[in-house]
């Protein structure tokens, strides 16, 4: 199905509408912007015209979503709570925006905790990001005449309105779907335009992300709340044990979960 960059909007209209309700963000991209910045053993094996959308949580998405979440469905005590969540989020509203339709069945989704068989990760959230204009990826190469030699520095995405304080979690391809050529790449926003302050960015990410810092590096709109602080600053292995002292009982399962705790944005879910 061909679609136009008006219908593109009004396809996704609907996706965007209901995450944001749980306090997440969708951004349309085509998978040809995606796949032209990487080698071709990390490219989706979709033409460069079919749309995709990478959908984004926002500092509201834990009270919104995750705690509504507990306290209703409880999770599965054999995969990451978050990552349950995320995923009856994501997949409630596919299945709500597109009842019986022929694109549900062609909705590939890949989450950010993801692998494939070769290990490596279903989608780079960060580079996914970066080309729908959600968020600017600040790499090493972005640093001019960079101070940190043959040291390898990992990048990190920063969000206009919300600085640090956001994560990726999931790619949508609709692989039914194919978009015209008047649909233009935005360039994601350039919120840490000096070369001082890029620097500043990538040490407080790199050798300091515990303390939150590097989040800061633009005023953001909102943060994460204390509690949701408190839950990310917890190590993986003991959150359980957290959300128990807050009255929330792991449902028994003896189904594994194929789901796993990884990271987001390198340092963690968070």
């Amino acid at each position: 199905m061909a679609a136009s960059t008006a219908n593109v909007e009004g396809k996704t209209a609907l996706l965007k509408d209901s995450l944001a309700k749980v306090g997440f963000e969708v951004y349309p991209l085509k998978v040809g912007w995606y796949n032209s910045v990487l080698p071709l053993s990390l490219r989706l094996a979709y033409p460069d015209d079919s749309l995709a959308v990478v959908v984004l949580s926002t500092p509201a998405m834990f009270e919104q979503a995750f705690l509504p979440f507990m306290e209703e469905r409880g999770c599965q005590k054999l995969s990451d709570p978050i990552d349950q969540c995320v995923k009856h989020c994501v997949s409630s509203a596919v299945s709500e925006c597109f009842p019986g339709q022929e694109e549900e069945e062609e909705v590939d989704v890949r989450y950010d905790y993801e692998l494939l068989p070769s290990r490596k990760p279903k989608f780079l959230a960060q580079t996914a990001a970066h080309v729908s204009g959600a968020a600017f990826y600040y790499q090493q190469s972005d640093v001019r005449d960079h101070p940190w030699g043959e040291k390898k520095m990992f990048g990190v995405c920063v969000h206009p309105r919300f600085g640090g304080w956001f994560a990726i979690r999931a790619l949508l391809v609709f692989g039914g779907v194919t978009v015209d050529s008047e649909m233009v790449q935005p360039d994601p926003p350039d919120c840490v335009p000096s070369r001082e302050d890029r620097i500043q960015l990538l040490e407080a990410f790199n050798f300091h992300w515990q303390d939150w810092a590097y989040r800061d590096i633009v005023r953001p709109v909102q943060i994460y709340s204390q509690k949701q602080k408190d839950y990310f600053s917890t190590p993986p292995a003991q959150r359980f044990a957290l959300l128990k002292t807050w009255g929330f009982l792991p449902r028994e399962s003896n189904q594994p979960d194929s789901t796993s705790d990884t990271q987001s944005q390198v340092t963690g879910h968070g």
